[in-house]
Order: structure tokens, then C-alpha cells, then sequence
């Protein structure tokens, strides 16, 4: 098998509103043939499946640092077949937003969101950040939106629902706020303020995607999908800005990115660490790779890698949404080398492949374009486009910074206590059966922990010793009195042949720590 490398040439106020530019402004409804519908709909699957395996090497391996131009991302004939065979849990950005597209498809478009989130909590994949927050929440009778609420899921900003909203936009041609409202209720199993907004604005690009072929109103029109008063908005009203300002330096654009937007404060993985899975700085890189890629395939793919971080999932959604645009017969050759032998490859814990859902996808779209004042007739869909507007407010960890991130690394056989200053604690740790010697572990046994705060019995906790059933972290709890308190934690059952292991904790204040210089 001859394998070829790309390294190709790169083109090199918080209450800031994007400027209006002239742009190509879709009429107030737009006609196309159901093969061109459908063409749009494949290049939006393709194009996330293209992306993730194009950035699937680089996945978090380059945090806080672009990729330098010199160095070669692989892609082949035949590289996405053997990634899909080999490597399937790189594409949770495709077996995610399936989970949500069979619900539909089993029972309606009106489904419940309890049968979404049974479904996403009970899926036999593992998961992470808030998706695995969720999941814990969901299994242990807490329901939607409370799983996702930041109070309960110290992840609610992480980029979860932004990489699974696809299918929101791609059921929603040209109709940005019916998009947002098919993914609301999905986005809030798992995430809460700026991460509900990545999933929110995601969607609203895919939908725009279906009915104009410019980048640039793509871009800003969908972010009037977000409440400008966020800090999502502001991050990517900021790319919008910096690529006004700097139009041939993409680079730049993401140095300032990193100079105002890079600190983590909710996830407790990413607090005082280069470590970023935050939804708007990864959407920032999406922003980037579709801002200064206008338009060309090769452009985007490169950009929206070479920024780091989550650099699988950036490709996926900027693909997946420049795909839509450009339609899968306009995707270039060359980025489609082997796609169609992978298409028939059901994707790992479905019964779904891409072709499946190309159609299903048509189908799920024709459906929702009629119920929202389109028309399909004969050979023609005529969609009733919407203009975008912003959704309600909400942000997470309010007043909440992180001062302390305190190594413990030590097992819990008894007792812990801790002392600490401030409005908020996330004990970060992990119940695993002894001697595991893989990433997945699985047991039907659990740790029961009690936890007291200041001497007030906080909560009884269940611990899975289970992977996929595991609580992301131990305990945590936040909007604390500002002040001195005490953290206890109590096993109730120790067992010789499990570890209930306590890493780190995490304390947080109503105000940032002062340093001076």
C-alpha cells in the first residue's frame, strides 16, 4: 500500500459584536432538488468522518501548542477503512450522535428526552468529561436537565455536546433556531451554559451550511444563536475579529485565542494544566479552520488540526459543516481516498454505517422540513429558512476560581480530612478492582463513601469499581459560604480487593488569585 504524507502551506472587549459584513444573504426560502438535499446531507456525515480520522493521531497530543507546518499528519488509500476497523472508539464524534439519530428514528421525532438519555446512559461505549458525568447522573435517577446542570457535573463547559450535535443541524436544513431545538433537550443530558452553547452553535453552522455557500455569513449569522452576554459568544465573536484584523495569518489569530481564552476553570482535569477540553476554545479552532480555510477543503482540514487540543473532534465538526456546504460529490478526491469501502462498516456499539444513515438522515431532514413550513413536492424540497435567534442565558461556575490544586494521592481505607479556604472543592480519584491492568475496567462492585462538610452530612455517594458506570469524580460541591471549611470523607465498606484511590483536590474561591508582578 503506497502512503503519501500532507504538509502543505498555511496561510499563515468582551462586549465586542461582530461588525456586519457584505455577504451573500440566503432568500426567505430556498428550492433545491432532493438529490442535492441529499448530496448536502452525505457530505455532512462524510465530512465528520473524514475529519475525525485526519485528526485522530494528533487527538490531544498538542495542548496549549499548534502543530508546526513541518511536521506530516498521514492520510492514504484505505486509512479510513483501517482506522474504522482498528481504532473505532476514535469516532465517538459519529457513534454519539447516532445514539441520538436511532431514538429518532425508533420513536419519532418526538421522542422524550428520557429515551435519549436511557439510551446514551445504558450504550455499551465508554465515555468521558460530561458525557460521563451524565451517564453516572442519569443511571443513578437524577434525570435532564439536572445531569448536566454544572452544580451536579463538574464538566457542564466541556466540549461533549458540541462534538454530538451534529445531527441537530443536519435534521434541520436551513432553519438554525429548529436545530437548536432539537439538540436543547439532547445538550442538557450532559452539558449546561457555555457547553450546551458549543452543541447550539455547532448545530446552527450545519443548518446554515445547507443554504449558503458563504463561510463568512455561515459563521457570524450562527452565532446569533448564543446569547452575546456569554463567554462563548465572546470567544468566538473574538476569532471573528482577530481574522478581520489579521486575514492571511491564521496564527496569530490563534495566539490570541490563547493569550485571553486558554485557562480551564470548571474542568477539573484542565484546572492549573496546558490540558483544554473546553467547548469554546475548541470551537474557537473550528472557527479558525472554517474562517481561514473559506472555503477549501484541504485549508480547513489543515487548520483546525494544526490548533491543538481536541484536534480529532475540531476536524470532525469543521468537516462535517464545510461538507455540508460544498456537498459529499464536492468533497475533493482526495480526501475521499478509500471512503466508499468504509461506508457499509457499521459504526462500533451500533447497527448503523454511513450509508445507513445518509438515508436515514434524508429522511429524518424531509420530515422535519414539512413540520416547519417547508414543502417536499415530487423531486423538490423547499425550505422556509429562518433567521437566528439567541437562546436564554446560562453560564457555569459563576463566580468560582480556582486557587488550589492540592496533590493527595493516597487510598482511601477509612478516613480523609481536609481543610481549605475558599467557595468550592472537587476531590478528584477513582474506585478500581486491584491489579487491573487495562484502561477498561468493569465490576458489579461499588465503594459507598459518605461525605461531610463542615460537620453537615453532605451526601452518601456510590462509587462503581465499573469504567463505564464509574462518577468522573469522587464528590465535590460548590457555592460554599466564602470562607475556611472542612472536607471529611468516610468508606463505608473497604474491601482487600478494590482500591479507592484519592488523587487531587481542587479548591475553588469567589475571587481569581492575585499575583503580582
Amino acid at each position: 500500500m503506497k502512503r503519501s504524507y500532507v504538509v502543505l502551506p498555511l496561510l499563515a472587549l468582551l462586549s465586542f459584536v461582530p461588525a456586519p459584513r457584505p455577504y451573500r444573504t440566503p432568500p426567505a426560502t430556498v428550492t433545491m432538488a432532493k438529490a442535492k438535499l441529499q448530496d448536502k446531507i452525505k457530505g455532512g456525515w462524510a465530512g465528520q468522518v473524514i475529519g475525525v480520522t485526519f485528526g485522530g493521531p494528533t487527538e490531544f497530543r498538542f495542548n496549549g501548542t499548534m502543530i508546526n507546518d513541518y511536521q506530516p499528519i498521514p492520510w492514504y488509500d484505505g486509512y479510513i477503512r483501517k482506522t474504522m476497523v482498528e481504532n473505532f472508539g476514535l469516532y465517538d464524534d459519529l457513534y454519539m450522535d447516532l445514539t441520538f439519530v436511532d431514538v429518532f428514528e425508533k420513536k419519532g421525532l418526538d421522542a422524550p428526552v428520557s429515551e435519549h438519555a436511557n439510551a446514551f446512559a445504558k450504550a455499551d461505549y465508554m465515555l468521558w468529561h460530561a458525557n460521563q458525568a451524565g451517564r453516572y447522573n442519569i443511571l443513578n435517577g437524577m434525570e435532564a436537565p439536572e445531569s448536566g446542570h454544572w452544580l451536579n457535573n463538574p464538566h457542564a463547559d466541556d466540549i461533549d455536546f458540541q462534538i454530538e450535535a451534529d445531527f441537530s443541524g443536519l435534521m434541520a436544513p436551513g432553519m438554525p433556531n429548529t436545530a437548536v431545538q432539537i439538540g436543547d433537550p439532547i445538550g442538557h443530558i450532559m452539558n449546561y451554559g457555555d457547553g450546551w452553547y458549543g452543541g447550539v452553535y455547532v448545530g446552527a453552522l450545519y443548518a446554515l451550511a445547507f443554504v449558503s455557500d458563504d463561510v463568512n455569513y455561515v459563521v457570524r449569522e450562527g452565532l446569533k444563536t448564543v446569547p452575546a452576554q456569554s463567554t462563548f459568544y465572546q470567544c468566538i465573536a473574538d476569532v471573528i475579529k482577530w481574522h478581520d484584523q489579521y486575514p492571511n495569518d491564521w496564527k496569530r489569530t490563534w495566539y490570541e485565542v490563547q493569550r485571553k481564552w486558554s485557562d480551564d476553570i470548571g474542568c477539573p482535569d484542565g484546572v492549573f494544566v496546558p490540558f483544554n477540553i473546553d467547548a469554546k476554545v475548541n470551537a474557537a479552532y473550528i472557527v479558525l479552520g472554517l474562517l481561514y480555510g473559506q472555503g477549501d477543503y484541504t485549508k480547513t482540514m489543515q487548520i483546525s488540526t494544526r490548533a491543538g487540543q481536541d484536534s480529532d473532534c475540531n476536524p470532525s465538526s469543521a468537516g462535517g459543516i464545510l461538507g455540508t456546504m460544498l456537498g459529499y460529490d464536492n468533497i475533493p478526491a482526495y480526501w475521499k481516498l478509500g471512503l466508499k469501502e468504509a461506508e457499509d462498516i457499521d459504526f462500533k456499539y451500533t447497527t448503523m454505517s454511513l450509508n445507513d444513515v445518509y438515508g436515514i438522515g434524508m429522511k429524518h431532514a424531509l420530515q422535519v422540513i414539512e413540520r416547519s413550513g417547508g414543502k417536499v413536492t415530487g423531486d423538490q424540497v423547499t425550505i422556509a429558512v429562518q433567521t437566528p435567534k439567541p437562546v436564554r442565558l446560562e453560564q457555569s461556575f459563576t463566580s468560582h476560581y480556582p486557587t488550589e490544586k492540592r496533590r493527595v494521592n493516597k487510598d482511601l481505607t477509612d478516613e480523609y480530612t481536609a481543610d481549605f479556604e475558599g467557595n468550592g472543592f472537587v476531590v478528584l480519584g477513582q474506585a478500581t478492582p486491584k491489579n487491573q491492568s487495562n484502561g477498561r475496567y468493569e465490576s458489579d462492585f461499588s465503594y459507598t463513601m459518605d461525605v461531610y462538610v463542615d460537620g453537615q452530612k453532605l451526601e452518601t455517594v456510590t462509587l462503581p469499581a465499573s469504567f463505564t458506570r464509574r462518577r468522573h469524580e469522587l464528590t465535590w460541591k460548590y457555592q460554599l459560604t466564602p470562607g475556611k471549611h472542612t472536607v471529611r470523607l468516610k468508606v463505608q465498606n473497604p474491601d482487600k480487593d478494590y482500591t479507592l484511590r484519592l488523587q487531587e483536590l481542587i479548591v475553588y474561591s469567589n475571587k481569581p488569585t492575585e499575583i503580582r508582578y
